[in-house]
């Protein structure tokens, strides 16, 4: 739901209004007099969208930048009160953020601002078709980039968050991904994504997506901005596919030894393979010396954190390394007291990999000059949260 803003103040830091706009009638001309007591005392009509409202401040402060070169102090905003006023009519409306970007609006507001003499030069060059871009059709790109070769990059990253109890059965688990892009396209072009579907508890676009073609095709289709972007972001809590399964077993052999045994499965493809893997194990403070057997990788004692750390540098899929620890305890005198097991945590990339089964089946670029593209699709699995219980 969009924020509807009351009103919007100028303030310097002693709290003198410089300027205010007012779009509703729900509040009054002295309402910075009593800020506090007025929210507090629940005199709103309706709860504001305060992620919406600080991201309108924001892009607010920028454009006045744009405009003012560079700098937004309360001399700049007195050399400028009527252009000011103009930007604010251009965007809210009743209330209603509009187009803030600064490349649209200095199509059709083309005032300079008022420059402090300390302040840069404007870098912001005029974009031709004024009128398809205030439109708002494709207000993130503008017309006549040309490439010698065009190319697009998309690179699919997820983030794998698991607990799991000691037991080996799933107490939590999730995937968050984006779908990173980066466009060297000339013209103007139409770009469709098509993929395996899945089903996704969250997603959310970039706006350049026509979302009626995704909601009734399943296709993501799109005219990209200009390098580098996010073209979505996304999360599943059904159907995820673990990269890797832990099998830990923790013995205390009276109060002045521990036997570890951890093996790891990699689920993935064999011809597929993990990089920088990490395995963590916290053990007790009173740990005083530390006997290591690996299959892979190598593993040592890091006395400042009191943790077994076992590090493999490539890890292949379809393999099941083991590590086997005998750990000494100093004895103290006092009754021992009993050692809570903190969970064995993992880091991990793997390429080539989607914990969520997200497949790119097909990206089609398609331009009036009717030039050939090369497109790059990657895929990469991190480590999020991921934790087992021993």
């Amino acid at each position: 739901m969009p924020v509807a803003a009351s009103a919007i103040y100028f303030l310097n830091l002693r709290g003198d209004v410089l300027i205010n706009c007012l779009y509703r009638d729900d509040v009054g001309g002295n309402m910075v007099d009593a800020f506090h007591p007025y929210f507090t005392n629940e005199r709103t009509c309706s709860n504001a969208n305060i992620a919406c409202a600080f991201k309108f401040v924001v892009e607010a402060v920028a454009l006045f930048k744009s405009y003012f070169g560079g700098t937004f102090d309360e001399d700049a905003i007195r050399n400028n009160f009527v252009l000011i006023y103009e930007l604010l009519d251009e965007i809210m409306d009743f209330g209603y953020p509009q187009n803030l970007s600064p490349e649209i609006l200095k199509l059709y507001i083309t005032q300079e601002g008022v420059r402090s003499p300390f302040s840069s030069k404007p870098s912001d060059k005029p974009i031709p078709n004024a009128t398809l871009q205030v439109t708002g059709a494709v207000g993130w790109r503008r017309e006549g980039l040309f490439y010698k070769k065009n190319e697009v990059f998309l690179d699919i990253v997820e983030s794998v968050n698991l607990l799991m109890s000691s037991k080996g059965s799933v107490l939590r688990c999730d995937v968050t991904g984006k779908v990173l892009m980066k466009c060297f396209l000339s013209g103007m072009p139409d770009l469709k994504v098509g993929g395996k579907t899945i089903e996704l508890d969250d997603v959310t676009f970039h706006q350049c997506v026509n979302l009626t073609r995704f909601n009734s095709e399943k296709t993501v289709s799109f005219v990209p901005p200009d390098g580098e972007f996010e073209l979505m972001k996304y999360r599943i809590t059904e159907g995820v596919n673990l990269p890797f399964r832990v099998l830990p077993t923790i013995k205390e052999l009276g109060q002045t030894r521990i036997e570890v045994n951890v093996k790891v499965k990699s689920v993935f493809g064999a011809k597929m393979f993990a990089l920088g893997v990490v395995i963590k194990i916290l053990v007790p403070k009173q740990t005083a010396k530390t006997s290591f057997q690996v299959t892979t990788g190598r593993a040592k004692y890091n006395v400042a954190i009191d943790c077994l750390v076992w590090k493999i540098r490539k890890f292949p899929g379809q393999t099941e390394p083991t590590l086997s620890v005998e750990v000494e305890l100093i004895s103290t005198m006092t009754e021992k007291k009993s050692w809570t097991r903190p969970p064995i945590q993992m880091e991990f990339q793997v390429p080539m990999f989607t914990a969520s089964g997200l497949r790119v089946r097909f990206l089609k670029v398609w331009e009036k000059s009717g030039y050939n593209t090369v497109e790059w699709v990657h895929y990469i699995t991190k480590a999020g949260s991921y934790e087992i219980r021993c």
